[in-house]
């Protein structure tokens, strides 16, 4: 790596976060929020309920929750259905 790469990111694991979706680890850029990391994920936002380290997480703060490493999601896909 060049000495102009390091200036500008000495320690590239320092811009990385470190969590837990669904019991499988992953990794996302800091200051991601939960909609642009669920959208990374190939999910749609609008469809999913999410736990967020043990609680479940009002939709109204998705926007403002920015993951850190150790963060714990549990994520559930909302499936229409009904009856014949």
């Amino acid at each position: 790596m060049n000495d102009a790469m390091n200036a500008s990111n000495p320690n590239p694991a320092a811009s990385t976060v470190r969590l837990q979706v669904n019991g499988d680890p992953q990794t996302c850029q800091l200051q991601t929020t939960l909609p642009e990391l669920l959208t990374q994920l190939g999910m749609n936002p609008r469809l999913v309920a999410v736990e967020y380290n043990g609680e479940i997480l009002h939709r109204q703060f998705w926007q403002s929750t920015h993951l850190k490493t150790g963060d714990r999601l549990e994520i559930v896909t909302i499936v229409g259905g009904g009856s014949r």
